[in-house]
């Protein structure tokens, strides 16, 4: 028999859908639902309380997560009905009388295992033994006893960098969306430690920030951070995970270093010519950006296409009608530029002026933090006080970088 829960939401719930995921909050009389879709799946939450909205979508949305990691990384229909009761044990696992409980993946593979997935007897019983004391334990995201023969540690800063600038070279809006990817291969129970730029400012603490400052905005951790710490003294304390993990995610909007300005000039010499001229300019040095790409578009009657590159390969490409720049390397202070004729072939049904979309970029600058994120010091304490190999890399990559024409 269908619950009062089963029996209304489908007649109370309506859907909107924005790209992959649909969301919405529907609230009734007595129940509440949240939902989003993940590909051609639907996850529900329903309450009958005053939840934090917040909460429920995130479980949702590290639900899916959970699932990709079992599935291979895909989350579909398909795998949901081949794996009915691998997904029921999880749903066990993941929450208790309506609380959200742990969602890590790794902490669950230890003793849920996937069909077809066989331990010997003696791994079996020390998986068994150890996870009770992860799930309980204060430090649920690390088991005890790991040990490694080399103890290394990388940090990677990978950012990306938003642009929207006018056609006479204003910049009408930029930031940059970064986050601190960790790989930790550390025996034992480490505590690591590292500190980030001086001049380094939080959303909201009411300081109006000089030269060199740097204001954080949407700053999330990873649940291993003791935030008391970091609020004191800026510095970022954990215990690591075992492994890969995301320790934290920000935005900066002011005082970002654009890594290329481009410069085009578009005439149009009648209804069936046009006459390019772009140029890219590294606004960086001592560095070498690589696999640079320039998208410039042309109008979707374009017939013939003639350029001349200083540096890599211009290619029109009628699929999409643009002209793509590729180049493999473009290093710091240098300036490259592209000038091409257009010609068009003349439609009575082309009757509407070409639109003008924006020139876009893909980059990627090894060893560049656009927003000017420094990591100032990286330190282990274990007490067993081995030595650690440790690695600090940054990477400053595109994000919508549009220049209009």
């Amino acid at each position: 028999m269908m619950s009062a829960v089963q029996q209304q939401m489908p007649s109370e719930c309506r859907f909107w859908r924005r790209r992959n995921f649909v969301r919405q909050f529907k609230s009734l009389k007595k129940p509440a639902f949240f939902h989003i879709r993940s590909s051609n799946v639907y996850l529900v939450a329903a309450t009958r309380e005053n939840v934090n909205a917040s909460m429920a979508f995130q479980f949702l949305f590290a639900l899916v997560e959970v699932f990709k990691g079992y599935f291979g990384g895909a989350f579909e229909e398909e795998a949901v009905r081949e794996n009915f009761p691998l997904v029921y044990e999880l749903l066990d696992e993941v929450m208790d009388f309506g609380y959200p409980q742990s969602c890590s993946v790794d902490l669950l593979k230890t003793f849920i295992m996937q069909e077809g997935q066989q331990l010997d007897p003696g791994r079996a019983l020390v998986a068994a033994s150890l996870a009770p004391a992860q799930v309980t334990g204060a430090v649920s995201w690390r088991r005890e006893g790991i040990k490694y023969r080399k103890n290394e540690v990388f940090l990677d800063v990978v950012e990306n960098v938003n642009l929207l600038m006018s056609s006479k070279g204003t910049v009408l809006k930029s930031d940059v969306t970064g986050e601190i990817v960790m790989k930790t291969y550390l025996s034992g129970m480490p505590e690591c430690k590292f500190g980030l730029n001086d001049k380094l400012m939080m959303q909201g603490e009411g300081k109006k920030g000089g030269s060199g400052s740097i204001e954080m905005e949407d700053v999330s951790f990873h649940q291993c951070v003791k935030l008391g710490k970091f609020d004191s003294d800026k510095a970022v304390t954990f215990i690591p995970p075992d492994g890969e993990f995301v320790l934290m995610k920000y935005r900066v909007s002011d005082n970002i270093n654009l890594p290329f300005k481009v410069s085009p000039i578009v005439k149009e010499l009648g209804r069936t010519r046009l006459e390019i001229n772009v140029k890219v300019k590294a606004q960086y040095s001592s560095v070498t950006g690589l696999n640079v790409i320039v998208r410039i578009p042309l109008p979707p009657n374009t017939a013939k296409v003639t350029t001349t590159a200083a540096a890599g390969k211009a290619k029109y490409e009628p699929e999409t009608s643009e002209l793509v720049w590729r180049m493999r390397k473009f290093p710091g202070d240098t300036e490259y530029a592209l000038s091409g004729e257009v010609e068009m072939s003349a439609r009575i049904e082309d009757k509407k002026p070409w639109s003008r979309p924006p020139i876009s970029m893909e980059f990627q600058v090894p060893m560049l933090a656009a927003s000017g994120l420094h990591v100032r010091f990286l330190k282990i304490y274990e007490k067993s006080n081995y030595n650690t190999i440790k690695w600090v890399r940054y990477i400053s990559k595109n994000g919508q970088y549009l220049n209009r024409i």
